[in-house]
Order: structure tokens, then sequence, then C-alpha cells
């Protein structure tokens, strides 16, 4: 009997001292590795946001034939400003530029209130789309004042049409939408119902709180936050996509399981034919596919949580297609993302990201080597994705004023014990509940961060719910921050 308590006190013992182990913080906390002295851009303007939106309750309360005279002048204003823009070289600075986004702001709440005008509203958002992508081939994107204006731009459009989509119904407008022919001479495929092909680019955005956090965390902030490479095998003429993900690394899907995975969005992009490496080799997005596409199938590239494009031995999503590219001769990304903001470089590196001049999913669409092709978004949840948005925005607010991300420490042991389980699944090549190259810690972190985030969205839900139930429209977005604040406020 006292042996059996003897021997009970020391397994106690041993556990209690285990335990306390396990609690021992970790050691290391490297410094960033790279930061940027770039500023975050920041639009000011809410005087602007507010007049919109008067002028879209204004609107609402006008004879539908007064609105339709004052779409008439505004869009015949935008059409011959556009028109003559259309054949002349600008320069970045040029006067008209904005001249067309503040016609183009001034008739949103307008085709809001008349939807009759919504197909010729987004169509002319593509022409200047591409009329600015066009232009920018001269302009050097290197400059912040340059990309602050191709941003301004290209971001405000887009925001400003989708503030349009979201007052419509959901089924009235087409998800797909096509943006300019680029011409490409690969094998083509159909995703989502648009044509694609061998060498393409998806950028798009998923539902998961960390998408959020991707695709605002950056000094320009976006609406995409993972990109995949299209792929066609010469042997089986099937497509695939390869992509890098945070539970498994680099991975090749097929189309419909790249379907299947919950996108709110996505954008095609595709190097633009008139280029010198294109105009020697048309098939040059085929091979930079193809070689990403045999590397992933001949060796594991685990996800890397750095962020460091120079190093290919661990890739993150964007990685995939830059160093594909590069392999072939084109440095996509021209101008690095830049991420300065204290308080995201701090949740990030909770994170693992040790990179802050790196390559972000939604800064690729700046990237003047490439056209937008089409674009899609599912119009039963563009209105989450906006409130994601929001909810991070006034999230990455609090963390640039000093908030930062704690975890449970008590469940550290367990947390630990776990991850060493899923490092012994890893050597197996499977995928743990903890992903490979994450710690403990930062899993319990993310896990912290994905309650804040759930928190502070239902709070913002509820009062996006109880405005719409006043007024009898959805929140536009910059009401939708102001609730994301309240609902902080109340945590």
């Amino acid at each position: 009997m006292k042996n059996l308590k003897k021997r009970l006190i020391q397994i106690l013992v041993f556990i209690v001292l285990f335990y306390g182990l396990l609690l021992i913080p970790d050691f290391e906390k490297k410094e960033p590795i790279n930061q940027s002295d770039t500023k975050p851009f920041f639009w000011n303007n809410d005087t602007l946001w507010n007049r919109l939106e008067n002028d879209f309750r204004k609107a609402k309360t006008l004879p539908s034939n007064k609105v339709d005279s004052a779409i008439l002048i505004l869009k015949s204003e935008a059409v011959s400003k556009y028109l003559y823009l259309q054949n002349k070289k600008l320069v970045y600075t040029d006067s008209n530029l904005v001249v067309i986004q503040n016609i183009f702001f001034s008739l949103a709440p307008l085709i809001a209130v008349n939807q009759s005008e919504l197909n010729w509203y987004t169509s002319y958002y593509n022409q200047v789309r591409n009329l600015v992508k066009l232009q920018s081939q001269h302009w050097n994107m290197q400059e912040p004042a340059v990309r602050d204006k191709v941003y301004s731009l290209l971001y405000g459009m887009r925001a400003a049409t989708e503030e349009v989509l979201l007052q419509s119904d959901s089924k009235s407008f087409s998800p797909g939408m096509l943006v300019k022919e680029e011409v490409s001479v690969t094998p083509a495929a159909s995703i989502f119902g648009i044509e694609v092909h061998s060498g393409d680019l998806l950028v798009s955005r998923g539902g998961a709180e960390v998408s959020a956090l991707i695709s605002r965390g950056n000094n320009y902030p976006g609406n995409f936050s993972h990109v995949a490479l299209l792929y066609f095998d010469k042997k089986t003429n099937q497509p695939f996509l390869i992509e890098s993900h945070i539970e498994k690394g680099v991975a090749v899907s097929t189309v419909e399981q790249y379907e299947k995975d919950k996108k709110l969005r996505f954008m095609v992009m595709r190097p633009r034919a008139d280029l010198p490496e294109m105009i020697k080799d048309a098939m040059l997005p085929q091979k930079a596919a193809e070689k990403i596409y045999e590397e992933s199938l001949t060796r594991h590239i685990p996800y890397d949580f750095k962020m460091d494009f120079y190093d290919s031995s661990a890739m993150f999503c964007s990685e995939v297609a830059s160093y594909a590219y590069k392999k072939n001769g084109l440095q996509l990304w021209q101008s690095p993302s830049t991420i300065s903001s204290k308080g995201v470089v701090n949740w990030l590196h909770d994170f693992g990201v040790e990179n802050f001049v790196t390559q972000m999913p939604s800064d690729l669409e700046y990237d003047s080597q490439l056209s937008v092709v089409a674009e899609w978004r599912d119009p039963e949840t563009l209105y989450k994705d906006h409130l994601d948005n929001a909810v991070m925005d006034a999230m990455l607010e609090q963390a640039n004023n000093g908030k930062q991300i704690d975890y449970n420490i008590w469940q550290l042991p367990l947390v630990r014990i776990i991850k060493a389980y899923c490092m012994v699944k890893n050597a197996f090549g499977k995928e743990g509940l903890i992903p490979e190259g994450m710690s403990a810690t930062k899993a319990l972190k993310n896990q912290r961060f994905v309650a804040m985030n759930k928190y502070v969205k239902n709070g913002t839900q509820k009062l996006a719910d109880e405005f719409e139930k006043q007024n009898h429209y959805r929140a536009p977005y910059w009401q939708l921050v102001k609730f994301a604040q309240l609902a902080i406020k109340e945590n």
C-alpha cells in the first residue's frame, strides 16, 4: 500500500513538473526581418462618404424622371471625359483622372436607386480600369504617389461599384464579369463559368477570419487573400490549380476541388500578350505553371509563415506564382507589397510573419504587366465580404492603438502535446490539427484572434441589421466600420 501511495505521488510530481515545463513561454521572439518605411494609404474622406449616402437618401425620395435626368447628365460627362482620355498618353497627376473618379462616385447613389443603368455603370468601370492599367505601364510604380493614385482609382471604383450592387437584389446581377479580352494561346478551361487559360493567376478571397486579415493587413488594404496558378497537364490534358495552403503547404487540386473550397470572390489575371517576354514565347505562362507543378510533385514544400519570397524552401500562396514566373524570366510584383503600421506588423508577427516587404495577393492587381481578364463575385456573400473587411479594419485600428493578441497560458501544455502529435503526423506526410510551421503559442493566439473577430462581427451584424430595418437599405461600408468600432467598445 505504501509503495502504491509512493508511486502515485511520484507520478503526480512528474505530471506537475512536466506541466510546469510545458508552461514555459517560447524563448525567442525574432524581430521582423525587413520593414517598410513607407506610409499606409488612408482615404481620410468621411465628408465624401457622408455626402454620397445623403445623396442616396435624397434620390430615393425623388420622382424617377428627376433621377433619370441627373444620371443622364453625369453619364454624358463620364463618357465624354473617357473618350477624351482614351487615346492619350497620361501622366499619373492628370487632373482628368480625378474628375472621372468624382463623376463615377457621384453616379453611385443615383445608379443604386435606378438599377436599370447598372450594366452601363459596371461596363464603364471596366473601361476606366483598363485605361488606368494601360497608362500605368508608363508610370513609375515604385513611387508611393503613383501607387497611391493607381490604388485610389482601381480600388475606389470597385468599392463604389459594389456599394451599388449591394443595394440591389442579389439575383439581379451576374456573378461573372468579363473585364478585358487578353489573348492567350495556352489550353483553356472553365471556372465558375469563366474561361481561364494555363498560366492564369486566380486571385481569390476566402471566408475565414485570417482571409480578412491578409486582405486588409497591408499598406493598400484590398479584397483578396489567396493566389492560385492554373496548369494544364500535357499528358492528361486536365486542368489543375497549384496553390499553397496554411494547412498543408504547396498542393495540387482539381478545378472541382477549387470551386468547392468556399470563395467570396475571385479575379483572373493574365500576362499581357504585348510584353517582350510574351512576344518571344507565347507559351511562357504554360511553362511557368508546369515548372511549379512538377516541383510540387517531387518535393514537399511547406507553407511559408515568414512570407519570405527570396527563400523557396517554403512558399506562401503569392510566392508560388512569383517563383514560377521568375524561373521563366518574368518578375511579378514589380513593386513589392509593404506593411508598415506598427499594430498590423505586431499582429502578423504573432502568426509567424517576419518579412513586411513581401508579396500580398491584393497588390497583384496593380502590376502593370498583368491584365485583369475577369472578375467573379458570389452575389449571396458579397455583403459578408464587406462586413468582414469592416470588422477587420476596426480591429486593426485597435492593433495600431496597442491592442495585443493574448492567449490562455494554462492551455499551452495541452496544445504543445497536440503539436508534438501533429509533428509526428507531418513526418509521415499527413496534415495535423496545428499546421506545420505553426507553434503551439501561435495556434493559441490564432484561436483567440478568431474568437475576437467573431465577437466583433456578431455585434457589427446586429447593428447593421438594426440600421437596415430603420432605414430600409443596407448599411454602406463606412457605416459598417463605425458599427464595428462600436462593437469593439462594447467588448
